[in-house]
C-alpha cells in the first residue's frame, strides 16, 4: 500500500455485484459475505513519504455473526427493511499476534539516526457494522471497534518522537480525505423503499412472516446513525525509557543517568465520529451519558452565535 498526496475517486458499486451482472444488493453479496476465511500469515506493507511500515498477522480468521457478535445461522447475520431500502450486516476478524515496524525513510523529513517503532500484540478482534443501500450496495454508514486485551508496549523517548512525526505526515493526507468524505457524505433523504423481490425472503429466518412493523424495531436497534472508529484496550502496560546510549556523553559529563515511566491504562477506550456535526444529538453514541448534555447545549449556544454573526456578515 502507499499514501496518496490526493485522495482517490470512491470506488463507486460493489465489484460483487457487477461482476454477477446486478445493481442491487443481491445473491452474489450474500454468498461472499458468508464465507469463512482463514488465513495463516497475511504482510501488508505501507510507504509514505517520510516513513514505511508493515504490518504482519497470524492466524487471521474472517466470519460473518449476528448483531450480538456470536456466530450463528447466515440469515441472522444480516438485517433487511425493505422500507427503508437498506441492509445491516456485521464482520468479525480476529488474529493470534499482530506485528508492526514503521522505519523513516532515506528521503523523508526525518532525522539522520532514527529508531525503528515496533509494537508486537496477542490476541485481538475487530469487529465491523455495515449499512448499506439495497438499490446500489453503497455504503451508507459504518462502525469499526478495534479490540485489544493486555497490551505491553515498551517505548524509548526517541522512538516517541518518530512515532509523533509519522503521526504528523500522515495527518495531511488524513485531512484531506475526510475533506472528500465529509463532501460526499449521504444526507438523510427519504428512500424509495425498493421492488419486492424473491431475494429478500434471504433477509429473515424460514418460518417467520414479513411483519414490517418487528422488522423495522429490529433494524432500529441495531442502526448505525452515523459513521465511526472505535478502540478499546482492557491494559495497556506503557514503559517510556531514556535512549541513553545517544546522549552518553552529555549524561556522564552532568552526572545523570537515564531515567523511566511506567504508565498503566485500564480499560481505555477511544470514539471518533467523523461526520458528526456540532449541536447534534449524541444519544446514539456507544458511551453515552448525561454530562454529554452539557456538551451539547454549549456545543449548540456556539453554533447559533455562529450561524448570528454569519447572517450579519
Amino acid at each position: 500500500m502507499r499514501t496518496c498526496e490526493e485522495p482517490r475517486p470512491p470506488n463507486g458499486q460493489s465489484p460483487i455485484a457487477l461482476a454477477a451482472g446486478q445493481s442491487e444488493y443481491g445473491f452474489a453479496e450474500k454468498v461472499v459475505e458468508g464465507m469463512f476465511i482463514v488465513v495463516n500469515s497475511i504482510t501488508i506493507k505501507i510507504h509514505s513519504k517520510a516513513f514505511h511500515a508493515s504490518f504482519e498477522l497470524w492466524q487471521l480468521q474472517g466470519y460473518s455473526v449476528n448483531p450480538n457478535w456470536q456466530q450463528s445461522d447466515l440469515r441472522l447475520t444480516r438485517i433487511t427493511d425493505p422500507q427503508r431500502g437498506e441492509v445491516l450486516t456485521f464482520k468479525e476478524l480476529t488474529w493470534q499476534t499482530l506485528r508492526i515496524e514503521a522505519d523513516a525513510t532515506d528521503n523523508g523529513d526525518q532525522d539522520p539516526v532514527t529508531t525503528p517503532l515496533r509494537l508486537i500484540t496477542n490476541q485481538g478482534r475487530i469487529q465491523i457494522s455495515l449499512k448499506r443501500r439495497t438499490k446500489d450496495c453503497n455504503v451508507v454508514a459504518s462502525k469499526l471497534m478495534f479490540l485489544l486485551d493486555d497490551l505491553l508496549w515498551v517505548l524509548t523517548d526517541s522512538q516517541l518522537k518518530a512515532m509523533m512525526k509519522y503521526a504528523e505526515s500522515l495527518s495531511e493526507a488524513m485531512e484531506k480525505s475526510a475533506q472528500q468524505r465529509k463532501s460526499m457524505a449521504p444526507e438523510s433523504v427519504q428512500i424509495t423503499p425498493p421492488a419486492p423481490s424473491a431475494q429478500q425472503s434471504w433477509s429473515q429466518p424460514f418460518g417467520v412472516g414479513p411483519n414490517a412493523s418487528s422488522i423495522s424495531q429490529y433494524f432500529d436497534k441495531h442502526d448505525m446513525k452515523e459513521s465511526s472508529y472505535h478502540l478499546l484496550i482492557s491494559r495497556l502496560d506503557l514503559h517510556i525509557c531514556d535512549d541513553s546510549h545517544t546522549r552518553e556523553s552529555g549524561a556522564l559529563k552532568h552526572g545523570m543517568l537515564g531515567g523511566a515511566m511506567q504508565l498503566t491504562f485500564r480499560r481505555m477506550a477511544f470514539d471518533y465520529y467523523p461526520f458528526h456535526r456540532a449541536g447534534d444529538a449524541c444519544k446514539h453514541w456507544v458511551r453515552y451519558s448525561e454530562a454529554m448534555e452539557t456538551r451539547g447545549q454549549w456545543a449548540k449556544k456556539l453554533v447559533s452565535e455562529f450561524q448570528s454573526k454569519i447572517e450579519k456578515l
